[in-house]
């Protein structure tokens, strides 16, 4: 074999392996981070490249009050995820999340958004 064989040999199986070892990651949210609503959201979501156990997922205000989500995910992977919203004040609000790629690798992250008066 000679070097440029090789190359693309190593190449070929670098790629190979970078693609085995993707993980999801979060494309999109909704209400979109930064955002600044006139009225209470009814849902947050998230859409996510490929599906994701979200095993965590909060709601706080910024005084740290927690606030309910209701999920109907059932702890699924799931590519498109959303719970319903309370009716949230005005204010400021920050989404935290955890959860599991399919391959296992954990992922965690956060958005926020503000009610208006």
């Amino acid at each position: 074999m000679n070097g440029k064989m090789i190359g693309a040999a190593l190449l070929t199986l670098a790629l190979g392996i970078g693609q085995a070892t993707a993980h999801s990651k979060k494309e999109a949210t909704v209400p979109v981070n930064g955002a600044v609503l006139d009225v209470s959201p009814e849902t947050v979501a998230m859409t996510f490249d490929m599906p994701l156990r979200v095993t965590l997922i909060t709601l706080t205000d910024q005084d740290s009050v927690a606030h309910e989500l209701i999920r109907t995910d059932n702890m699924q992977p799931v590519s498109d995820f959303s719970a319903a919203v309370p009716e949230l004040a005005a204010g400021l609000y920050k989404v935290a999340w955890r959860g599991l790629a399919e391959d296992g690798h954990p992922m965690q992250g956060e958005f926020s958004f503000e009610v208006s008066e």
